[in-house]
């Protein structure tokens, strides 16, 4: 069933949606979830109907086709030694060819869904090349369901997998179609990705990271790209850690802009769930595009 066309975060109460974001993040179960959700449930919706409204609906989750004729896309593999190994992945380039800046686009922590592929076909449509990798690649790639994506990340081991996204990286940096300057943009648990691999990359040109936990503050020093911050004002506990950051990146001299989207959820650019905040989503956008022109051209 997945979320329901229409329904917006507004339609919700915030604490069930507090909720759901406990479940997506794997602290309490689906049984938990269900049973926080009847707290909320009302004559005519039960709480298992109000869980499905808040599952992702991947129908909505198709901006950019894949068969637009303005990208071309395949799907490749590349190494990842250090990582998990053979990584699967979707290349999104446009299909007027040329040497661009490249992205890597790092998924939630679910492996590479129909929102990630669309994220990536949207950096093709905007003039980038993108790669998307499936950090699931290892345990047979994203199964087609989030809950059962999510089981299986849990299951990798962390720094490996940051290791895969990090192969991405290089692999784009040898494409005889990258232009040499690589960024990387990420959600969740993707955007804690970015910022680490900010702390680990000294040429990475550019890297946006969408609601992500910050890097400890003694790594900050060895950031060099510049940084995108993006989080929504209602995901108190990663906005309560912005200030810090932003005093760390103060101190040390980085160059970054940060932006908290007021009355926006966790996973606000996500426009396959009730959290999707349209105007917000698109204004984040709108200043990523803008940000990858500027650093990756």
């Amino acid at each position: 069933m997945g979320s329901t066309p229409g329904k917006t975060a507004k339609d919700f109460d915030q604490r069930l949606l507090d909720l759901y974001d406990q479940f997506c993040h794997g602290r309490i179960d689906r049984r938990a979830f269900i049973s926080g959700a009847g707290k909320f449930a009302t004559a005519g919706v039960s709480a298992t109907a109000l869980v499905e409204m808040l599952m992702p609906n991947y129908a909505l989750a198709e901006q950019v086709k894949a068969d637009d004729p303005r990208i071309k896309t395949q799907t490749i593999t590349f190494d990842s030694p250090e990582g998990n190994g053979p990584t699967k992945a979707l290349l999104a380039k446009p299909a007027a060819g040329g040497k661009r800046g490249a992205v890597v686009v790092v998924h939630e922590n679910r492996g590479l869904n129909p929102y990630i592929a669309d994220v990536a076909r949207r950096l093709a449509v905007a003039g980038f090349t993108a790669l998307a990798p499936d950090g699931l690649s290892s345990l047979g790639g994203y199964p087609g369901d989030d809950e059962k994506g999510r089981e299986m990340q849990s299951k990798l081991d962390s720094r490996k997998l940051l290791m895969d996204f990090i192969a991405a990286f290089n692999w784009l940096k040898a494409d005889p179609d990258a232009n040499g300057k690589i960024g990387v943009v990420g959600f969740c648990f993707g955007g804690s990705v970015v910022n680490s691999m900010a702390v680990m990359l000294p040429d990475l040109a550019a890297a946006v990271p969408y609601y992500g936990a910050a890097p400890k503050a003694e790594d900050v020093p060895r950031i060099k790209a510049p940084l995108l911050i993006h989080h929504g004002q209602l995901d108190t506990r990663l906005v309560e850690g912005l200030p810090a950051y932003e005093a760390a990146l103060k101190a040390n001299g980085k160059t970054y802009e940060a932006f908290v989207y007021p009355n926006a959820n966790h996973g606000f650019h996500n426009d396959t769930t009730p959290r999707y905040d349209k105007a917000q989503a698109e204004l984040s956008w709108d200043r990523t595009i803008a940000f990858f022109n500027k650093y990756l051209a």
